[in-house]
């Protein structure tokens, strides 16, 4: 196998024209995509991940690498969705902020790491209510459901989503919950199936709930 290092450097810098660059080298030389996308994309993100957990680097620096994240994605994704066979996704995951609620840094910041382990994210925005978030799910067949509430005030909607999915028949659909005011304890009092209380503690928790569906 060849060494990623130097595209893992290069995304973990932010440094998006280099990861371009470097990506559609490997695919010139014919390497194999997944390899490419895992090895190289995936593993640089998750060390950014693991650094945003323990503050040896912030939002900016995040946004900044999921940026060059995104680069490389562009150049690979054709490539990955021109295969029928293509079983690179770990899982379709719908994310929203609840209506009443115009937050969204955290929720982008999820969408973002969530993209760069390997999900496919289908962002719905902010200030959704639940017949959006039961829609969207159903149309794309997710595996999880991810809200977002920075207020304590739109946080008891979470509970009206979660009986929502769960009076449309559809209490196979996994939710998770987040947000400054949520907690676990919070979680488990909505009927919700998880709690992340950061982005990569998200990431975690939706390759948890895919494995246990």
């Amino acid at each position: 196998m060849p060494d990623y290092a130097q595209l893992n450097q290069f995304l973990y810098e932010g440094k998006s024209k280099d990861v371009q660059r470097l990506t559609q080298e490997y695919i010139d030389e014919g390497l194999p995509v997944d390899e490419i996308l895992n090895e190289g994309l995936i593993a640089g993100m998750s060390v950014v991940g693991e650094d945003f957990k323990y503050n040896i680097l912030y939002v900016p620096e995040v946004l900044i690498a999921a940026r060059a994240m995104k680069a490389g994605l562009a150049i690979i994704k054709p490539l990955l969705t021109a295969r029928a066979d293509d079983t690179s996704s770990s899982g379709t995951v719908v994310m929203g902020t609840v209506k009443g609620d115009l937050h969204d840094i955290g929720k982008n910041l999820v969408c973002m790491m969530a993209e760069g382990a390997g999900f496919t994210i289908i962002d719905i925005g902010v200030d959704q209510p639940y017949e959006n978030f039961i829609a969207t799910a159903q149309e794309h067949n997710a595996d999880i459901v991810g809200m977002s509430a920075l207020l304590t005030t739109t946080m008891p909607y979470m509970k009206k989503v979660v009986d929502e999915f769960d009076n449309a028949g559809l209490s196979d659909t996994k939710i998770a919950v987040g947000g400054a005011p949520v907690s676990e304890m919070y979680a488990d009092e909505v009927g919700a199936d998880g709690y992340g209380a950061d982005a990569p503690s998200s990431v975690e928790l939706f390759h948890k709930l895919c494995a246990s569906a």
